[in-house]
């Protein structure tokens, strides 16, 4: 049976939209540092690299939660990975980074925590991919390392 949607036809639309560069990535596993005797992150394992885009899926929401109660997937800071359909389907807890950013430079090396399967569907054009940013994260705890007291 043929694909009722001509990709051929939309290749030339799909290359401007997907213009950036992203790695779908686990964490490896952490490994000793024999110095000092402390495990620390292994290098990052490689899922996937080429062209995607990341688009941010409405504003900052507001999560309600009992003080001390953790909820699982609560995001304030939704985003949608776009990648071609010939990229893998990234699996809950993998990560993608952007790693070459053709206009929005704030795009980066941020982070952000694959939600769910990427979407599938009959009729795709993209692959779809929810997301959390965690990027933040990292940048408050260097702040706070870094910051010093003025007395």
């Amino acid at each position: 049976m043929n694909n009722p949607i001509s990709l051929a036809a939309l290749e030339p639309v799909l290359k401007r939209i997907l213009v950036d560069t992203v790695q779908i990535f686990r964490p490896g596993p952490q490994v000793l540092n024999e110095a000092t005797g402390e495990y620390e992150p292994g290098p990052d394992i490689i899922v996937w690299e080429g062209l995607g885009a990341v688009f941010a899926a409405g504003g900052p929401g507001m999560v309600m939660s009992l003080a001390g109660q953790a909820y699982q997937d609560d995001t304030r800071n939704r985003y949608q990975l776009l990648t071609w359909l010939g990229a893998p389907v990234a699996s809950r807890d993998d990560c993608v980074r952007v790693t070459t950013a053709t206009v929005d430079q704030g795009l980066l090396n941020r982070v952000w925590r694959v939600l769910d399967l990427s979407q599938a569907q009959t009729l795709a054009i993209v692959r779809t991919t929810w997301m959390d940013e965690v990027t933040q994260r990292s940048t408050q705890a260097a702040r706070a390392a870094t910051h010093t007291l003025p007395f």
